[in-house]
């Protein structure tokens, strides 16, 4: 890996309000497209596991 992109990654990697926007954007749209598929997803709730149904995904 050349020095240009080590030094873009060193950048990214020590703001963590950007590390958090790029994984919050990331859920985002893995929401939409199950909910667009019409797939269910899993969630943590009150320390379980508990599936939703397209309809109930909020996006």
């Amino acid at each position: 890996m050349g020095a240009q992109y080590s030094d873009k990654i060193e950048e990214v990697l020590s703001d963590p309000d950007r590390i958090t926007e790029a994984l919050a954007a990331g859920v985002r749209e893995a929401l939409k497209k199950h909910k667009q598929a019409g797939n269910p997803v899993v969630v943590w709730r009150d320390g379980k596991m508990v599936w939703l149904k397209p309809e109930e995904i909020q996006v």
